[in-house]
């Protein structure tokens, strides 16, 4: 008997970008992002002008969507959304217009975490060459998160280590700016590290218990060390911007991978995937890769189109949800700080 084909358009609106995918059976038809470039100016995202900009975007970019894939919108079997964590004003355009798209079509509506997406998002068709076996231990890295989790299946996820205080996403933000870089910082701290010496400069790494994390520390850190510095040489950033570049990375990595090596310890489970925007930093990806050798385990690197925010791994979860007749209630409402595993 053939498999039915199920078409399920995902709607991504947590933080700044305004994205839509339409996928078939777990293949991506078409993903389309429309990002905000207002926020620059503001040197980080502001939320008020963020909601406004997803009113703007969202029904052209769900139409780009559903046109690309070549298929009418009564084609569709679920419409997905972020329904948290995020941004509330921005949760909110998604969670009605999907909601509205639902109901007018008469279709089972299908909410997501957006941090089990970014997990989630390796078991896109073309997502990597491997999927992660259960269970697996993910590492969620974005401008808001850092989590390690446990992945026991698509459904039952476990949050073992998180960030007390900033994210890594924030610690790369924040020390750009604090070196004159434009928002966001971390693409051009990762550019500029390839260029400098990662052991120019030492940074402390927090101490921190067990499998959590801290970076406001750092950031402070190197506040302090920016300040003394061009005190007594007020051209020292332009003339080492490389190396500091690259020390603060190395030390940033260092902290995921001292956390990482413990939790695989911890747990006895050598299957590592990443997920979240920071996870596209080059010197990130090529420390997990150098981890098969030197501590044994595995790492699941999806393409770069799936780490950051796009509704793609949104339509993903949808349809793993459709497929287990996980369907959403009428009344169901945006959450901005959900959990994993609400």
């Amino acid at each position: 008997m053939a498999t039915e084909n199920i078409y399920i358009l995902g709607i991504e609106s947590s933080c700044d970008d305004t994205a839509a995918s339409v996928m078939l059976n777990g293949t991506v038809l078409s993903n389309i992002v429309a990002s905000q470039k207002i926020h620059e100016t503001y040197g980080g995202v502001v939320p008020e002008l963020a909601s406004r900009a997803h009113q703007q975007n969202i029904v052209p970019v769900v139409h780009e969507a559903i046109k690309q894939a070549g298929i009418a919108k009564t084609d569709l079997h679920g419409v997905a959304f972020t329904r948290g964590p995020g941004l509330m004003g921005s949760l909110l355009v998604g969670t009605s217009f999907a909601k509205s798209l639902a109901f007018g079509l008469q279709i089972p509506l299908l909410d997501v975490n957006h941090m089990q997406a970014h997990i989630l998002a390796h078991f896109i068709t073309d997502a990597s060459s491997a999927k992660p076996p259960f269970p697996f231990l993910a590492l969620t890295i974005s401008g808001g998160h850092t989590q390690i989790v446990k992945v026991s299946d698509y459904f039952t996820m476990e949050v073992i280590g998180e960030t007390i205080d900033d994210a890594v996403g924030e610690a790369f933000d924040k020390s750009g700016k604090i070196l004159g870089l434009g928002y966001p910082a971390g693409p051009e701290i990762d550019k500029r590290a390839k260029l400098g010496n990662p052991k120019a400069f030492k940074f402390t790494k927090p101490k921190v218990d067990g499998l959590n994390f801290s970076f406001s520390g750092l950031k402070t850190g190197i506040l302090y060390f920016v300040q003394r510095e061009t005190k007594n040489n007020p051209n020292f950033i332009a003339e080492n911007l490389n190396d500091i570049c690259a020390s603060i990375q190395y030390t940033i990595i260092g902290i995921l991978m001292d956390k990482l090596k413990r939790a695989v310890k911890e747990t006895g489970i050598t299957h590592i995937a990443i997920g979240g925007g920071v996870s596209a930093n080059s010197g990130i990806r090529a420390a997990l890769k150098s981890g098969e050798t030197k501590f044994g385990w595995t790492t699941y690197i999806p393409k770069f189109e799936y780490t950051t925010d796009n509704a793609a791994m949104i339509a993903i979860v949808g349809y793993l949800k459709y497929k287990n007749s996980q369907f959403s209630l009428d009344g169901i409402t945006a959450s901005p700080r959900l959990k994993l595993g609400q």
